[in-house]
């Protein structure tokens, strides 16, 4: 009895925040942010950029003191990917998990910006590394995230031939969050790269089955499809512009949003 009354109370207290997170104006009590690792190398492309990795900090505390549940996913294109070592004759298993190393990399160097921030923050693995992450639970991911702790979420999904836009659709399916955020270099969804075709048309909204059939670059064809079918949106949103994270939460006309139809 004492347990049941235990949880009933902590559900309570949840929807009393997410009350208040709508309160403040944002329509996404709780999200999940793709970050590819090419967004965290800034204009240096390749490695780490800390200037980057600051201001995405100073942007993540702020939706956190707002009582937004936040993780992340994160790729590791900046140091090393595995589609490319396996072009140059990799074995593709192999190539992939040295990627999933990078983006261990990556989520630490994540950890500790945010947490310089005054930002709690939690790494897990979907591959075993105890002296620097917890593994990827479910349920103590979900805790973290209603204790106000970031969950940044590294090594794909610890398998090979799956991107991190993969485990980012998984993982939004898995902690049931309300929107799926991918921050890019560019403003949204186009139906032409707008780098080489200046008449490129952006998309404020688009469907994931026309995504799919149109063949737009937004996630590869696995990630698209399980987004679909959990029936999760997405916004597309370019990371380089100030305050983009915040506003796309408040539900402004920022990037694309990608939904069902």
């Amino acid at each position: 009895m004492a347990e049941d009354r235990a949880k009933a109370e902590e559900n309570v207290e949840e929807l009393e925040k997410w009350a208040r997170v709508r309160e403040r104006g944002y329509a996404y009590p709780r999200v999940l942010l793709k970050l590819s690792g090419e967004a965290l190398a800034g204009d240096v492309g390749y490695g780490i950029d800390p200037k980057v990795v600051d201001a995405l900090a100073d942007e993540i505390a702020d939706i956190v003191e707002d009582e937004v549940e936040v993780a992340v996913v994160v790729g590791g294109g900046n140091i090393f990917r595995g589609l490319a070592g396996s072009a140059e004759g990799m074995d593709r298993a192999q190539a992939d998990y040295i990627g999933m190393l990078a983006t261990v990399m990556n989520a630490l160097a994540l950890q500790d910006a945010f947490e310089r921030h005054g930002i709690f923050s939690r790494v897990q693995s979907a591959i075993n590394m105890q002296e620097v992450s917890e593994p990827y639970i479910r349920r103590r991911a979900i805790r973290h995230m209603e204790k106000g702790r970031v969950v940044i979420l590294a090594a794909g999904t610890g398998n090979p031939y799956f991107t991190t836009d993969t485990t980012a659709a998984l993982r939004a399916c898995e902690l049931n969050v309300d929107c799926l955020m991918k921050a890019t270099k560019v403003d949204g969804v186009y139906d032409s790269d707008p780098k080489k075709n200046p008449d490129a048309k952006r998309y404020d909204r688009v469907s994931y089955m026309e995504v799919l059939s149109k063949g737009l670059n937004v996630m590869d064809s696995t990630a698209t499809s399980l987004c679909m079918d959990i029936d999760v949106p997405m916004i597309v949103f370019d990371l380089t512009v100030k305050g983009n994270i915040s506003r796309a939460l408040k539900g402004e006309d920022v990037g694309t949003t990608v939904e069902s139809q």
